[in-house]
């Protein structure tokens, strides 16, 4: 910072333009004296010489000396920081030993010491001295001192309430003796100002209705959101003569600054674990603690990885083994659970990793253990994600004090990981809670850099169903249907007027095309004809509107009912297709509350696994077991297999009264796919499914979910499904006779009926053997007393 002359005051006084210059101001011949002798007697006398020669003026300042003085005096040499400055130009007129030091002024040519141990200077503004203090700034805050005063004087409104001035200012100090900033805090008094209107017809606030306002209601006016600083804005700064110093007082945040800086960074959305973001980390904690260097040590089953950056590079990670770590300090930390100081390595250099760590120049050490809540099979604990540490190429190096700073720290580092777990699986959307442990603790591996593994779940038992919409395919192609039927009609409707309006050879071979598509439209239609259709009347008949629309008042009326007809998103006739997807819909959605109601309850038996997929109608998919939870029993496997029945012949209720209410027109048949063989499954991240199957064995439980839906009865050649019933497969006679009691149960439940029709199911591709139950599904109404017992019929 390079040395002003004195004569920078004028300078300084011109930069905030806007702001009017101090009533109290030394000469320039008193401020050559400040430099060379600046006494508080001299000083005060500088500054009084100026002014008027008012008794009443006079005897105010020499009692504002008096206090400053004893204040001064009271002060000497310690911390807080305090300083004098011109109102308005914010020109620094005193500043005490503690002040000096901050802003590196110590030992230069810029200050000399007096006899009380001040420093005085003149010609710096506080807008040179800190680097994040603009004019406006300055500005901002000297508004808001004067606001309270004018309020105070002239309106005998108090703001005392409302701490306008109790808002601390953190602010930068430039300081070219060190390479961080240094902080300050500090607060303005403005006690000792006197200010005066000098046009006292200019009132700014005489619109408002300050003085009329009950007490509770103006503050409550004034503590909306930037009210006050509307209201300062308000002021004409020109028409006040401001008279007095400003008192500066704040004190020296720096470290708190950094900490509340680095925890910022932690905790932000990127990942600490990038390379860049990392770096930055490791630059704030070697300013935080005068640290030479970093580390960060990974643990990883068997071995420990240690990653050192020293001045600023990034050394190769060393692997040891977690026997070889034994006596290491970085075991004595972790199993103390404290920040650990390790003022001396030469004393204590017992293991390699260790003795690696000396020979790069380092003597002492800081290091903060992490340790984060984990959620296993087993239940809650806690796991060592790592060790943070220090490095100092001195011994004794850290204190208490950096322990302190480093024990503040350990909640952002937990929650810099965290962050970076969560970051780990972003392409997975609402990880089902029953598995999300094993993904968060994947999260923590990757977080350290480890290598991926892969998130298996073994021997689970799977729970299949589906709710299937019983012929919404061709109820589809009828929507088709009659939508196209009705478009071309519309065109045929067109081609007619055309030509009874005119001779026209095309016009008639144009219309016999279209008496022969609506005939073949009549007989069959598929969904590949839907684009082919649209296609068509596109090139053949609306490319020739532009001319029709001029052919006769009839013509031009048949192509405007055309073109109403088509008015919606898809272009064309589409009011049969919307009430079909409106159905569709809501078949979708009144499933998905049924389901969600009765997962809620599942839940409660034993979490799991539990993914729904909603087409034409619903299929869920139920993964249960111990190593998903290890309270896991065959209570909870039989309870789960029970409810599930239970929630599927509600979902059939659901449509029933669907159906009842007129609301639908379609019905759906219920299959559940049993299966007392676990499976495992695990998490691919090359596809967009949550779950795969894993093994060669697992395959067979697959193919039969995919192909059973289709299944037909290998005697009656029919669908295995059926409207408004419940179809159970199974292979063995283990699960039907299980499956046979919950049949039992159902039915004295009143779900379902008594009578149950069994067959095989005709073999399908790769898969043979399967037999089938059926049940029909009761609406609400039937009598829990018809249905006692379950009757089996042999089809």
């Amino acid at each position: 910072m390079s040395t002003p002359k004195s004569s920078s005051h004028q300078n300084n006084s011109n930069s905030v333009k806007s702001l009017p210059t101090a009533g109290i101001v030394p000469t320039e011949q008193d401020s050559d004296n400040l430099l060379s002798e600046p006494s508080m007697e001299q000083l005060l006398e500088a500054l009084t010489a100026q002014v008027p020669s008012q008794s009443a003026e006079i005897e105010r300042l020499k009692t504002w000396k008096q206090d400053l003085e004893r204040l001064f005096q009271f002060l000497g040499d310690r911390r807080v920081l305090i300083a004098v400055l011109e109102p308005g130009t914010f020109a620094l007129r005193y500043a005490n030993a503690a002040f000096c030091r901050l802003a590196g002024w110590e030992g230069t040519p810029l200050v000399t010491q007096s006899n009380n141990g001040w420093f005085a200077e003149t010609g710096i503004s506080l807008l040179e001295l800190f680097e994040d203090c603009d004019a406006k700034t300055a500005e901002q805050l000297y508004r808001r001192h004067l606001l309270h005063w004018v309020f105070k004087q002239f309106y005998q409104i108090d703001l005392d309430s409302l701490r306008v001035l109790d808002e601390p200012v953190t602010a930068s100090v430039k300081n070219s003796e060190h390479r961080e900033p240094k902080f300050i805090e500090f607060w303005l008094g403005s006690e000792q100002l006197k200010i005066t209107r000098l046009n006292s017809k200019i009132d700014e606030f005489a619109d408002l209705p300050l003085n009329l306002m009950p007490v509770a209601e103006r503050e409550a006016w004034l503590m909306q959101p930037n009210q006050l600083a509307n209201l300062a804005d308000r002021l004409k700064l020109d028409n006040y003569r401001v008279e007095g110093l400003l008192l500066l007082e704040g004190f020296d945040v720096t470290v708190q600054e950094q900490i509340r800086r680095l925890t910022q960074l932690l905790i932000d959305r990127d990942s600490m674990l990038r390379p860049d973001k990392f770096e930055r980390i490791d630059r704030c904690l070697r300013s935080l603690f005068n640290a030479d260097g970093t580390l960060l040590m990974r643990p990883d089953g068997e071995q420990v990885q240690l990653l050192v950056a020293k001045d600023g590079q990034h050394l190769q990670p060393v692997v040891y083994s977690m026997d070889s770590l034994e006596a290491s300090h970085f075991f004595k930390a972790t199993a103390a659970n404290q920040v650990w100081n390790v003022p001396d390595l030469r004393r204590e250099c017992r293991t390699e990793c260790d003795r690696t760590l000396r020979k790069m120049g380092t003597q002492s050490m800081l290091l903060v253990p992490l340790v984060v809540k984990s959620v296993t099979r087993e239940g809650s604990g806690q796991r060592i994600l790592g060790v943070v540490g220090l490095l100092c190429d001195r011994a004794n190096h850290f204190n208490n004090i950096d322990a302190q700073h480093a024990q503040e720290l350990i909640p952002a580092f937990i929650a810099a990981l965290r962050q970076a777990i969560q970051q780990r699986f972003t392409h997975i959307n609402n990880i089902h809670p029953a598995v999300e442990w094993r993904f968060a603790q994947e999260a923590e591996r990757r977080s350290w850099g480890l290598p991926p593994e892969t998130i298996v779940f073994a021997d689970v038992h799977p729970l299949y169903g589906i709710s299937d919409i019983r012929g919404s395919s061709d109820e589809r192609n009828r929507a088709i249907q009659t939508d196209l039927l009705e478009q071309f009609r519309l065109g045929l409707a067109i081609a007619d007027a055309v030509c009874e309006t005119q001779t026209t050879h095309l016009g008639e071979q144009l219309r016999l095309d279209l008496l022969d598509y609506i005939e073949h439209l009549k007989q069959k239609v598929t969904v590949d004809m839907e684009v082919r259709a649209a296609e068509y009347l596109n090139e053949r008949l609306e490319v020739y509107f532009d001319y029709f629309v001029h052919c006769g008042p009839r013509v031009q009326a048949a192509v405007e009912a055309y073109r109403a007809a088509c008015e919606n998103e898809h272009n064309c006739v589409y009011r049969d297709r919307t009430r079909y997807d409106r159905m569709l819909n809501l078949i979708g959605t009144k499933l998905q509350e049924t389901w969600a109601r009765w997962q809620e309850k599942m839940q409660q038996i034993l979490p799991h696994y539990c993914d729904i997929e909603c087409t034409d109608g619903m299929d869920h998919m139920i993964y249960v077991g111990k190593s998903i939870d290890p309270k896991f029993s065959q209570f909870h496997l039989h309870s789960l297999r029970y409810e599930q029945l239970r929630a599927i012949c509600d979902c059939g209720r659901t449509v029933f009264r669907l159906r009842a209410e007129s609301q639908i027109n379609m019905e759906l048949a219920h299959l559940v796919l049993v299966q007392n063989t676990t499976i495992d499954i695990f998490h691919n991240e090359n596809t967009e499914k949550m779950f795969d199957v894993k093994g060669t064995r697992d395959i067979r439980y697959e193919l039969v979910k995919k192909r059973i839906e289709k299944a037909v009865d290998k005697d009656a050649q029919e669908r295995i499904t059926q409207s408004g019933m419940l179809t159970l497969v199974y292979s063995t006679e283990d699960e039907w006779e299980e499956y046979q009691q919950y049949l039992r149960y159902l039915s004295r439940e009143g779900w379902v009926e008594a009578k149950v029709q069994t067959g095989m199911v005709e073999s399908l591709q790769g898969v043979s053997g399967l037999k089938f139950a059926r049940v029909r599904i009761l609406p609400e109404t039937k009598s829990l007393a018809e249905y006692r017992e379950v009757t089996v019929v042999t089809d």
